[in-house]
């Protein structure tokens, strides 16, 4: 399955990435279809190199005509982000049938603070890096999208179960 195959070559090259979006939310218990993998990686010149590692291993290709390299470069991806305001790029494996993996390149929650709230789940022995549920509500709101609107509700809901069950 791509999913876990990304998540293991992540791990395996110990690339410091955070899931986030639709898949982030299913695996915190939320009900919701999604046909992406949605990452923040930390954008330090060391960890992109691990990165562009992990996305040549899996023959990723930029939905863009920009190359790999590229978005690897602190500089060129700076530029992207004030010059065309990108938000995310987009890559694409091989396998038609496979998910493609939008990197978010400017979020609104900072990387290093989010890492270190992260979720850590075990799914078939493979270490996930997930978002808190805070920081996910705080990716998604602003956006105007009413299924990220959704999926803080559910996220929300989902927080309120849990701290009744563990004041009982």
């Amino acid at each position: 399955m791509f999913y876990l195959e990304l998540f293991r070559a992540l791990q395996e090259d110990k690339v410091r990435y955070l899931l986030v979006g639709g898949v982030a939310v299913n695996l915190h218990g939320a009900e919701r279809m999604t046909m992406d993998v949605d990452l923040m990686v930390a954008q330090d010149a060391a960890n992109l190199r691990r990165f562009l590692a992990v996305a040549r291993q899996l023959r990723l290709r930029p939905n863009m005509p920009v190359t790999l390299e590229q978005f690897c470069d602190t500089a060129t991806l700076e530029s992207w982000v004030r010059d065309k305001h990108m938000l995310a790029l987009q890559l694409r494996p091989p396998e038609a049938e496979a998910p493609s993996i939008d990197i978010l390149v400017n979020p609104v929650v900072q990387f290093d603070a989010a890492y270190a709230r992260r979720v850590r789940m075990n799914v078939q022995d493979v270490e996930i890096s997930v978002a808190a549920v805070a920081d996910l509500v705080a990716l998604k709101s602003g956006t105007g999208r009413s299924i990220d609107l959704s999926d803080i509700r559910a996220l929300q809901r989902l927080e309120m179960l849990r701290s009744r069950d563990r004041d009982d």
